[in-house]
């Protein structure tokens, strides 16, 4: 007899799915009755919100669902930040619970983990959650969720199973087939009028957002063929190579930048939500888009939020670009400002790079030593100073090498964790797997240090940066800013580097340019995650000595 619990691992094959990351515990051990036979790899985190953003950085190197398998109660409330930052990253995630029996459900009667309703509790983290209440329905919301994940806005889908279901006979679902769905299409009337306005427009220019970055290749083309310049969110870097001279980066919230975007006569958002965390990280408002606006998503209601279009499309962004490229082949473009396009691009990236100040200018040059070392690095970031600074002036060559939680939801703690899913994502679609480095702070790397121990465990050669500068800094600046006595931010700073070295990392710490280098080349040559450590004071000294 096959379970429920054991189909449903052999139908998550049947998706693609060739990673879980769970802790198992007595309400999921039927999960993993099937497992130990598939071809799915099982890694265990150290916390439960640690699994949530190992999918999350699985996700996003790879394209594909990251899946999980938690445990009722507290492991559902310790996965739900992580799917907070996934779903306000648009990041496609299965989590997959267990839950009291059906019987048993809501009762209040103070079963172990028991929660009186574990849909609602991650409903606003989740695209949906649906309680299986019998092994036939299985099939059928496995193809609910991979049919958002492929088709639509991708976020976290909640799916619990309740005891009795996980042990009820299955074996007539053994033989069910994965359903695959393709992504709308371009709608012709649509694409012909934003095709019109685009050839007419002296000053056009492009703002992409991470829902395009499959798209990359046709939209630096129709960049190319517009001669419009271009700015990415930061989920988006990559998709223009970084000396592309038509990128102007991720400076949407700089008045420079904005100066541009105001200039612009036909602007063209395509899969971005046009959100504070990319227009305006500093919270001060004013982006503002007086040119006709055409909008591409392809989730219907994120087309007319913050800002209306003129024109919207409900579309997949590769499908559409390349719409957009075959239509405007078929006619004449109006003539361009002749001051406009890469001219217009490359001052500003001229303005810009004036404006820097000592401690931007840095930073920069910290992330620039680690792109030299390892030119093919994905770096996975949290909310620390380099990360901010990277946002602003770090431009990887290709999509998905960088990425962080300083957007959407703002998690603390998530880049070590999500560090492991990325590497293990990495291999997914090539032979070899590309370096990963994890930025993180002192008290960042804090919330989720335990997880460098499954770094450990599941071999995964993650170098960790760790940015110290004894606390919370940004915070206190802030804080003074506003004119508030700094309180809480002077936070303990352990010994990082015993605490690694006890936990089985390499250890380091570097004061210097070649000292950083030195340390990159042996990691890069371990088997298993280093952490190298460098204090911000003595770095910055070294760079301006």
């Amino acid at each position: 007899m096959a379970t429920c619990g054991e189909v449903l691992v052999k139908l998550l094959e049947g998706y693609g799915v060739e990673q879980v990351f769970g802790i198992p515990g007595v309400h999921t051990v039927e999960l993993y009755r099937g497992l130990a036979r598939s071809s799915i790899r099982h890694v265990t985190p150290r916390h439960e919100q640690g699994a949530g953003f190992m999918a999350d950085g699985y996700a996003r190197t790879s394209g594909k669902p990251g899946v999980c398998f938690i445990i009722t109660g507290p492991g559902m409330t310790n996965i739900t930040t992580a799917m907070g930052q996934a779903y306000a990253d648009s990041i496609p995630m299965l989590v997959i619970s267990s839950v009291q029996s059906r019987s048993q459900l809501g009762g209040g009667r103070g079963k172990l983990h028991e929660l009186p309703n574990q849909g609602a509790l991650v409903g606003g983290v989740a695209a949906f959650s649906h309680t299986l209440m019998s092994a036939a329905q299985l099939p059928g919301v496995l193809a609910r969720a991979f049919a958002l994940f492929q088709a639509g806005r991708p976020r976290p889908v909640h799916i619990e199973i309740p005891l009795d279901v996980l042990v009820e006979e299955a074996d007539d679902l053994l033989d069910s087939e994965p359903v695959n769905i393709a992504r709308a299409g371009a709608e012709p009337a649509a694409i012909a009028r934003m095709s019109q306005l685009l050839a007419g427009a002296r000053r056009p220019l492009i703002l992409a957002g991470g829902g395009a970055i499959d798209a990359a290749a046709s939209l630096t083309r129709l960049a190319e063929v517009l001669n419009a310049p271009v700015a990415l969110t930061i989920n988006a870097k990559g998709m223009l190579a970084s000396r592309h001279p038509l990128l102007i980066g991720s400076t949407q919230s700089l008045l420079a930048t904005r100066a541009l975007v105001a200039d612009a006569d036909v602007v063209l958002a395509i899969g971005t939500e046009l959100a504070e965390t990319d227009y305006d990280v500093t919270f001060a408002g004013g982006f503002e888009i007086p040119g006709a606006l055409l909008r591409i998503d392809i989730d219907p209601d994120q087309t007319v939020r913050n800002y209306p279009p003129k024109v919207a499309l409900v579309a997949d962004a590769r499908t559409a670009t390349e719409a957009l490229l075959a239509e405007l082949g078929e006619q004449p473009l109006g003539e361009r400002d002749s001051a406009w396009g890469a001219a217009r691009a490359g001052a500003l990236r001229n303005e810009l790079a004036q404006q820097w100040d000592a401690p931007t200018r840095a930073q920069t040059r910290f992330l620039e030593t680690v792109l030299q070392e390892l030119p093919e690095i994905v770096i996975v970031g949290d909310s620390t100073q380099p990360v901010y600074t990277g946002n602003l002036t770090f431009n990887p060559e290709r999509p998905r090498r960088w990425f962080n939680s300083s957007t959407g939801y703002g998690t603390l703690g998530y880049a070590l964790p999500a560090a492991i899913g990325a590497w293990l994502g990495s291999a997914s679609e090539r032979n070899a797997r590309a370096p990963v480095a994890c930025l993180i702070g002192d008290g960042g790397l804090q919330f989720t240090l335990a997880e460098l121990a499954c770094a450990v465990e599941a071999r995964t050669p993650i170098i960790v940066l760790l940015w110290n500068n004894q606390g919370y800094e940004e915070i206190k600046k802030y804080m003074v800013n506003r004119d508030i006595e700094p309180v809480g931010v002077d936070i303990y700073t352990p010994d990082f580097i015993g605490v690694a070295k006890a936990l089985g990392c390499a250890a380091e710490a570097i004061d210097s340019v070649d000292g950083l280098r030195d340390a990159l080349r042996a990691a890069s040559d371990r088997q298993g995650p280093t952490l190298i450590e460098i204090d911000q004071a003595g770095w910055m000294q070294a760079v301006q000595a």
